[in-house]
């Protein structure tokens, strides 16, 4: 027993030796200030001691209700209920308007006073005005919601049945109560803790670690004890540095994409209508750039060659050979209009805009945000990623355009893919990207391709040259990869989500 007490003497880290004459505190606050270390250093030390069996720690979690901001102000000044009883005590009938003006309330504070006086039938609502109907003494009388808010803090379970009917109608307003989930720690000796308190800490000049200093002098070390390492105690896991586990798909999506042949594609996210709308020969009165889907900014920018602008003109107005073009004015002012790019076909175009006819054939990809103003839920977001790709080649079909595709998919992990002819506005034909999905037994949907018509190729490109194109959407590969059920989850930076977060590792 004495050589294994000599042993845990031996192996206690100056932490721990500063904390252990303050264990009798019993609060982690408390030893925080005596021994003059963090929380964190406390804590651990304490989960330490805990291992070597010299204390024993309980937790309780209790749940605390307490003043939030506008409680605290309401508690000094009074619920806004009782600030318009005041002004109607004295007025007894006054406007609406006049009311909400001479009580100094905020907008949401009127109205909510207003239904918390209503519901009491201290007033009346009327041709425009409130009545007071309330007498003196009910008027004098403290609410069970005044009274609530003075005892406050305190713990939920000790609630009474009145004061918890009077909790649910305060919740419902802003800021006025918070619960808190108060976290204790209980902290007791145990008898072999005792007994090591009782002998003392006599080994406080244990050396830590050897330094090239202690090798060059041996004094510094000859003759001295080095602290005892206790390597078979369960320690608390390190979560070491990563990337974030969308960037890592993305990432991989890359390595697949380049190993396949093909250059990134990169660009802005705002963008002007000219590239997000109109190269790619999307109607101006299409409804897909109205409001409700796309996030205009303000601002304008001034369009980009006139050769080109010319030709998307011509495209939309008259079309091209074997087109007759969409048949309306085409405005420029609307195609100046700037907006957060609504998918990453725009690259597609800008780089059709540039190539060279010396460059051809080429392939390029991109995988960037995109915004929708979507409402969001589980399976939509604001803003999303997206992967892009093309292929201009002048041997390129359609055939082609389905071999890529499933190449792609499969190193990405998709085993089982079908295609379904589809629509978009800037290819023909198109195509639908469907996976399987086991546990599911059933098909979904990943994302759109095709080829794209004439109406966009020949304006950019100056001639008409097969261009395979595709931009499924990426987050939903990602959340199919790590199981996650709400996109949401994607972007939400929980610290323990993300460490538990496997690494990409498909090959």
């Amino acid at each position: 027993m004495a050589e294994n007490i000599n042993k845990i003497l031996e192996s206690l880290s100056p932490n721990e030796q500063r904390i252990l004459p303050h264990l009798e505190e019993k609060n982690v606050t408390e030893i925080c200030k005596k021994s003059n270390l963090d929380k964190v250093s406390v804590i651990r030390s304490l989960e330490y001691l805990k291992n070597k069996g010299l204390i024993k720690i309980s937790r309780k979690q209790r749940k605390i209700i307490d003043v939030g901001v506008n409680g605290a102000l309401y508690r000094r000044k009074g619920l806004p209920e009782r600030r318009l009883l005041a002004l109607l005590e004295e007025k007894r009938i006054i406007k609406i308007e006049d009311a909400e003006k001479q009580s100094g309330l905020s907008e949401e504070e009127f109205r909510a006073s207003l239904g918390a006086l209503k519901k009491k039938a201290f007033i009346e609502l009327k041709n425009g005005k409130i009545i007071l109907g309330a007498k003196k003494e009910e008027i004098s009388k403290k609410s069970p919601e005044e009274l609530f808010i003075e005892s406050l803090p305190m713990e939920y379970g000790s609630l009474s049945e009145k004061q918890q009917h009077t909790l649910e109608s305060l919740k419902n307003r802003k800021g006025i109560i918070e619960l808190i989930d108060e976290k204790t720690m209980g902290i007791e000796l145990t008898s072999l803790g005792k007994e090591i308190m009782a002998l003392g800490l006599k080994n406080k000049d244990l050396i830590e670690q050897i330094t090239p200093e202690m090798l060059k002098k041996e004094p510094l070390w000859k003759g001295k004890k080095f602290r005892r390492y206790e390597v078979s105690l369960p320690l608390s896991r390190i979560s070491g540095g990563k990337r974030h586990f969308v960037n890592q798909a993305a990432d991989y999506a890359r390595t697949v994409w380049t190993q396949m042949g093909f250059k990134e594609m990169s660009g802005d996210l705002v963008v002007s209508s000219f590239w997000n709308f109109d190269a790619l020969f999307t109607a101006q009165d299409h409804p897909v750039r109205e409001m409700q889907d796309t996030f205009f900014l303000e601002k304008k920018e001034e369009l980009p060659d006139k050769k080109i602008v010319k030709s998307v003109k011509e495209a939309h107005e008259t079309g091209v050979p074997g087109s007759t073009g969409w048949r309306y004015k085409w405005d420029e002012e609307e195609a100046k209009r700037l907006v957060l790019r609504t998918h990453t076909t725009v690259l597609s175009a800008q780089t059709l805009a540039k190539l060279k006819q010396e460059e051809l054939p080429a392939k390029f990809f991109a995988i960037g945000k995109c915004f929708r103003n979507e409402t969001v839920d589980w399976s939509h977001g604001f803003e999303f990623n997206q992967t892009e790709g093309i292929v201009i080649d002048s041997k390129a079909n359609f055939r082609h355009l389905l071999g890529y595709l499933k190449a792609f998919f499969t190193k990405m992990g998709f085993e089982k893919i079908r295609f379904r002819p589809g629509y978009f506005p800037y290819t023909e034909p198109s195509v639908e990207i469907d996976c399987w999905y086991p546990e599911k037994k059933a098909w979904l949907e990943l994302g759109g391709a095709g080829i794209f018509r004439p109406e966009v190729v020949i304006p950019l490109l100056g001639k008409n040259v097969p261009v395979l194109a595709w931009g499924p959407g990426f987050d939903r590969m990602v959340m199919d990869y790590y199981n996650i059920k709400d996109l949401r989850e994607l972007y939400k930076n929980d610290i323990n989500q993300l460490r538990k977060m496997k690494f990409w590792l498909k090959t």
